[in-house]
Formats: C-alpha cells, sequence, structure tokens
C-alpha cells in the first residue's frame, strides 16, 4: 500500500484474488461477508475481486451475495487437481507430442500437467529438462536418461511451482529447441491464463524455444481466462486431443496453425 489511502499494489492484488480462489476452491462457496471478514477487504473490494475472478472463469455467482468455485477452473487452483483432470484425452495428446520431440534434444516444461504426461510419453528419451515445475522435477529426479535443470524462484505452493523474476531470468538465459505447455483459455486465436505470473513463464519460455509446443485438450476451446500470453500462431505445433472441435481445428488451418490431432 502506498500509504493508508493508497492503493494496493498489483502484486499484492493478486495475490488477494489467488487467496480468495484458494478459499473458494477449498470451501466450494463463501458468502461476500465471509470474504470480507476473511481477507480483511472492505465490501467494495471484494465485489471487485469477485468480478475480476469471475471474469477469469474462476467463480460463478449461484445466488445473490454468495460466490461459488466454477468446477471448469479448479484445476488452475490446485497443480494435484489438475494432473487427473482430462487424463485420457492427455495421454493422447502426450502421445502426439512426444512423438514430435527428438531424442537428446532440450525441453523447457512449465507447470502444466499435459507437459508432465507428454514427459512420460517420453521416458527412456535421453533429454536435457528445464523447469519450473517441482512435480516435473519430483517426477524425474530419478531418471537416468534426462539431464535436469530447476530454475530458481519463488515457491507457490497452488502450482507447485517456482514463479517470479528470478525464474524469468534463469528461462532468458538459456535456448531450448523446444518448450511444452499449455493454456487455460482459448478465445480469438490467442492464448489466456488466469494468473499472470504464470502467464509471464509462459511468455519466457516461448521467446526461448526454437519450436513452441502447445498441448490443447478440447475443453480449453470453450473457456475464457484474464492474461494473454501468446498467440496460436506463435507455435510450431498446437498439439489437440481427438475430440477437439472440427470448425475450430478448421479455422486454425486456414490461419496457418501447425496443428496437430491427436489419435483417439
Amino acid at each position: 500500500m502506498r500509504g493508508s489511502g493508497g492503493r494496493a499494489s498489483a502484486d499484492a492484488v493478486r495475490q488477494r484474488r489467488r487467496r480468495l480462489a484458494e478459499l473458494v476452491s477449498q470451501r466450494g462457496t463463501l458468502s461476500v461477508d465471509e470474504i470480507v471478514a476473511e481477507t480483511g477487504v472492505s465490501a467494495m473490494t471484494a465485489y471487485r475481486d469477485i468480478d475480476a475472478l469471475e471474469e477469469a472463469g474462476l467463480l460463478t455467482r449461484p445466488q445473490r451475495g454468495v460466490v461459488a468455485a466454477s468446477a471448469s477452473r479448479l484445476s488452475e487452483v490446485s497443480a494435484a487437481l489438475r494432473l487427473e483432470q482430462h487424463g485420457t484425452e492427455k495421454q493422447q495428446i502426450a502421445a502426439a507430442a512426444a512423438a514430435v520431440v527428438r531424442p537428446g534434444s532440450s525441453v523447457l516444461v512449465d507447470d502444466s500437467t499435459s507437459a508432465l504426461w507428454t514427459l512420460r510419453a517420453l521416458a527412456g528419451v535421453p533429454l536435457t529438462v528445464v523447469t519450473n515445475s517441482l512435480l516435473v522435477a519430483r517426477e524425474l529426479a530419478r531418471t537416468p536418461t534426462v539431464r535436469l535443470l530447476v530454475t530458481g524462484g519463488e515457491y507457490q505452493p497452488w502450482a507447485e511451482s517456482l514463479l517470479g523474476r528470478t525464474t524469468l531470468d534463469m528461462i532468458a538465459g538459456v535456448r531450448a529447441d523446444y518448450c511444452l505447455l499449455s493454456a487455460s483459455g482459448i478465445s480469438d486465436d490467442q492464448c489466456f491464463h488466469p494468473y499472470e505470473d504464470v502467464a509471464q513463464v509462459k511468455r519466457a519460455m516461448i521467446a526461448s524455444a526454437e519450436q513452441p509446443i502447445l498441448l490443447l485438450d478440447h475443453t480449453k476451446f470453450a473457456r475464457r481466462a484474464l492474461h494473454r500470453f501468446a498467440a496460436l500462431a506463435d507455435f510450431a505445433h498446437v498439439v489437440v486431443d481427438s475430440r477437439a472441435p472440427a470448425p475450430e481445428l478448421a479455422h486454425l488451418r486456414e490461419r496457418g496453425v501447425g496443428v496437430v490431432v491427436a489419435p483417439g
């Protein structure tokens, strides 16, 4: 805060809204009065936060004065939950994406669980992996065919990953053959994520990779999120599952996007 009457910094606002999203995810529903009591903000600020999280698709308002977790977006709050959602589709995507990655390559991997599934599909393939995800790091820690580099940064337990300036600086200092990442939502040929600090990592990885690969299950075409991090045309490959909507895929191909549809 800049003095008693100043506005909260952008970082403080993000942290407060993330905390609110986590509270609602844990409890299912919260009243505005409960939000005010839990966060210590005014009712006006609480409503602004609710509006922002609703716009990002994280919350819904089933009745006046009450907010609920959006079932389609709980995956952005909990990395462990996200890993298990849409497992069949993610395995399809992983197999197709793994076929693109050459043995001996270097790969940037963010906290996307679809990327983790892809690394599982690449088991036994020699790789250098650079990641900010502790889920990925734990998975690969005892893999003899993988040289593992973990970025620095501030640990965020909700994402099981490292974020912030240190993370971005390390990513900017490497040049990888590929990056593997996903999006929370697709709109107007653009990729979005609800949290700016995660979106920054995705931007940095795209900039540091020769061939960025986007891993996209069919549910993402019907979602919205707050922060843009890339255009679909920024990716060398956009790998989708067999249930991806045909009209959307036809549109992307017309725009020159390199779409790979995983077999069902």
